[in-house]
């Protein structure tokens, strides 16, 4: 019961970020947006509370899939601890927004990479995992690009055209949070799939 019960979980976030997560984030930024072109409308504080809110979603959404996924132990329990430990660090550190959320989930992923190179071997990882980087990358770019464009145009530009790339920046930052969670999450999901074909076939 309980790998269907995450897959639902899995669904149920999904439909989360497509139908809340991402609007507010997109209602945000052309908020902040007309906030700075306008002399008269002033809705920053709004669009920063839309953001908030989203980022706030996103990261109740995470840890109650965090928690289910951790009740999961066949998944995590040919994983080596001391591995799992620097892995955990590491994506507790360099994933923004999520980082230290994600972190927890770092035992099943591993646990689901192996999973996965049994099944579908080093090649069905190679293309899961492409499917995953190549948007992982564009949007990193894109997030970098604006806070560096923010940067170099501090010293020259006027303080609200900053202030937007800033905005823009931090959105992709966000954009960037999600989709990495996503990606755990089809990682996590192609493995319980798997898992329960096996488990059907073993019953017939």
């Amino acid at each position: 019961m309980l790998e269907p019960t995450i897959l639902f979980v899995i669904t149920l976030i999904d439909n989360i970020i497509v139908k809340i997560i991402i609007p507010f984030s997109l209602i945000s930024i052309a908020l902040s947006i007309i906030s700075n072109i306008s002399e008269r409308v002033k809705i920053d504080k709004l669009s920063k509370y839309l953001n908030s809110t989203a980022v706030w979603i996103l990261g109740i959404i995470l840890t109650i899939f965090v928690g289910v996924t951790s009740l999961e132990g066949s998944i995590t329990s040919s994983v080596d601890g001391f591995t799992a430990k620097a892995a955990k660090t590491a994506v507790s550190s360099f994933i923004p927004i999520v980082g230290k959320i994600l972190g927890d989930a770092v035992e099943t992923v591993m646990g689901c990479a192996n999973i996965l190179k049994n099944a579908v071997g080093i090649v069905g990882i190679v293309v899961i995992l492409g499917i995953c980087i190549n948007p992982i990358i564009k949007l990193l770019v894109l997030m970098l690009a604006y806070y560096i464009g923010a940067a170099i145009c501090e010293p020259l530009a006027d303080e609200k055209i900053i202030k937007l790339l800033e905005q823009i920046g931090k959105t992709y930052k966000l954009f960037l949070a999600i989709l990495l969670s996503v990606s755990v999450m089809l990682i996590v999901g192609i493995t319980l799939v798997i898992s329960i074909s096996n488990s059907t076939l073993m019953i017939s």
